[in-house]
């Protein structure tokens, strides 16, 4: 019984460890954020605000912040819908596919795994240029979309091999086609997929630095990331507690994409490796 019991003492150790170690940044965040500058001056870092205040915020919004979280949430909604719209059809097409140019296609997308973005900022760059889109949001959402497709078509092909094969033949016999299949059959049973690569592919676009910074110049199509580095540039050694109000702002979208995705992103993430 003792023997039984210690793998449960020891999980349950480590992950009050992890708790601690995850809850306590968090906590210095928020709790700056709430503080005055004097109040953060005069106490620790890590003491509760002696009078609370929402001030913070709404210096940080003032100061045109409220842009660059609307240019994040457009990016981030345009780049889920594009990569599930490319990557489940992509999906479906090597899962069910014979054709060995499919085979072929898949292995090239999977290279994509293997590519950093930072590798291919020049000729990225080049491309956007020859497409008159640079300093637009098309910017941005194109080369993101593009570095998250590999990934999403991934999960997904793991995905569908979970479905039996035996339910695509009883489609089959009841005259279905490959369309209506899709609909009825495909789309349904991808659910825990198709959120994994949603939550998945907002972080990622959210978190976006590197194409914000190089295909972007002016104020007006800023992100989040990059209007966080400059405030904190302005205002780090200055006002911390109204950079750390922009950075619990720069995370609320994140915490509500995880908490809806959260029961279906395990498995998602898993789906497939189990055979």
């Amino acid at each position: 019984m003792t023997a039984a019991r210690t793998p449960d003492r020891l999980g349950g150790l480590a992950a009050a460890i992890w708790l601690v170690i995850v809850a306590v940044p968090l906590y210095y965040v928020v709790a700056s954020s709430l503080r005055e500058k004097s109040d953060y001056l005069d106490s620790g870092p890590l003491s509760p605000p002696h009078h609370p205040v929402l001030s913070n915020y709404r210096t940080v919004l003032d100061s045109g912040f409220a842009t660059y979280l609307w240019n994040s949430l457009l990016v981030t909604v345009c780049t889920v819908a594009l990569v599930l719209a490319l990557a489940l059809p992509a999906a479906y097409a090597i899962v069910r596919g014979r054709s060995r140019f499919v085979s072929l296609g898949f292995s090239v997308l999977l290279m994509g795994l293997a590519i950093p973005a930072q590798a291919t900022i020049v000729p990225v760059y080049l491309l956007i240029t020859r497409l008159h889109t640079y300093d637009t949001l098309t910017a941005i959402v194109l080369p993101t979309a593009a570095f998250s497709l590999p990934m999403a078509v991934l999960v997904l092909t793991s995905t569908l091999r979970d479905i039996p094969g035996e339910l695509y033949e009883a489609m089959t016999v009841d005259g279905a086609n490959a369309t209506h299949t899709f609909r009825a059959l495909v789309l349904p049973l991808t659910r825990p997929g198709l959120v994994t690569i949603g939550v998945y592919t907002s972080l990622g676009a959210w978190n976006g630095f590197i194409f914000p910074l190089v295909l972007t110049q002016s104020d007006a199509r800023r992100t989040a990331t990059l209007g966080l580095w400059n405030y904190q540039g302005q205002q780090g050694g200055v006002d911390v507690p109204a950079t750390m109000a922009a950075v619990v702002l720069s995370l609320l979208p994140l915490l509500v994409a995880y908490l809806f995705g959260r029961r279906q992103l395990l498995g998602g993430l898993t789906a497939g490796f189990g055979k």
